[in-house]
């Protein structure tokens, strides 16, 4: 499916941030909630102001769908939060 084309995409060019960000998006769709935080706090890490800050805004759709007491959301806002004020 679209995932595992997208982790082959990925795993042949890391600074690929598209492919990157639409295998966030299709993580999250399958319920993969942490590995879809995971790329896109990595394209954050790597080049925060892509596609207009794209990756960050995006990880905050997620934690508003999420809700803010979801475990993923905990944890991925403290890794946001290292990765902005560090």
């Amino acid at each position: 499916g679209p995932v595992a084309e997208l982790e082959q995409k990925v795993a042949a060019d890391p600074a690929d941030h598209q492919a990157r960000f639409d295998l966030a998006v299709a993580l999250n769709a399958a319920g993969k909630r942490l590995e879809a935080a995971d790329h896109l706090l990595a394209i954050i890490r790597r080049d925060r102001k892509w596609d207009d800050d794209g990756a960050r805004k995006k990880l905050v759709q997620f934690f508003e769908a999420w809700g803010m007491d979801d475990d993923a959301t905990v944890e991925s806002r403290k890794r946001l939060s290292t990765i902005l004020f560090s």
